[in-house]
């Protein structure tokens, strides 16, 4: 199967479909699938999904999505960069699934590790556990999490070869690595698409396997979500 694709429209051609849920990787705006997102914003598709630790910011990342309302439900952890996403959340157009951020990266790990389901401590007597299955270990009360897989996975990666291996770098390997194991499709794109065997397979964070599709992506932006510098004296 020929894994490589020229741009991210075309890694996306036959995937995308109204109503599917997606994983974006990335932590804040640090690894994240600038292209693909982009690609999924010209597409028009509708109606998403969107499984992610945050919702970027506005204008960029995920925001883009948010502003041509090609989101409906966010199932996230930290939004608080995002103007549009608060208007939408408080108004009743965008529906939100809150997660402690430990819980979310386990429930995706889960998913892509075939685990339906899973207890934990965490959110135990707070509006989190509404709704939820209790279940007592050891004298200790666990709120049950569903684990969580996606129609489509868009990761980001520093190193990828031809056949889909990916290596990260530092803050971009939070959620990445979990998500793209997570989608029944997963498509990467990398700083730097190298030769099958060019990767040390020590190095290796996501195996090829996991990988449908890929792509190398130029002049990313990398923005960054706060900058606080010291006033000079």
């Amino acid at each position: 199967m020929q894994k490589v694709h020229s741009d991210a429209t075309s890694a996306l051609d036959g995937v995308l479909f109204d109503g599917m849920t997606i994983m974006a990787g990335g932590f804040g705006l640090c690894g994240i699938p600038e292209f693909l997102i982009a690609a999924i914003k010209k597409s028009g598709v509708k109606g998403l999904t969107v499984v992610s630790n945050n919702a970027g910011v506005d204008g960029f990342g995920l925001g883009q999505l948010l502003e041509t309302r090609q989101i409906k439900k966010m199932i996230s952890s930290y939004v608080g960069e995002n103007k549009l996403f608060a208007q939408q959340y408080l108004s009743g157009e965008l529906e939100l699934e809150f997660n402690p951020q430990g819980t979310l990266a386990e429930r995706i790990r889960a998913g892509g590790a075939g685990i339906p389901a899973f207890f934990t401590k965490t959110g135990y007597g707070t509006l989190v556990a509404e709704g939820k299955d209790i279940r007592v270990f050891d004298g200790e009360s666990y709120v049950m999490e569903r684990g969580l897989v996606a129609d489509l996975s868009i990761v980001k990666a520093w190193k990828g070869d031809k056949e889909g291996n990916l290596i990260y770098r530092m803050t971009a390997r939070n959620f990445n690595p979990m998500m793209a194991t997570a989608g029944k499709v997963t498509v990467a794109e990398v700083e730097e698409l190298v030769e099958i065997g060019d990767l040390d397979p020590d190095h290796i964070h996501t195996p090829g396997i996991f990988v449908q599709r890929i792509i190398e992506g130029k002049g990313y932006e990398k923005r960054i979500e706060q900058r606080t510098t010291r006033k000079k004296d």
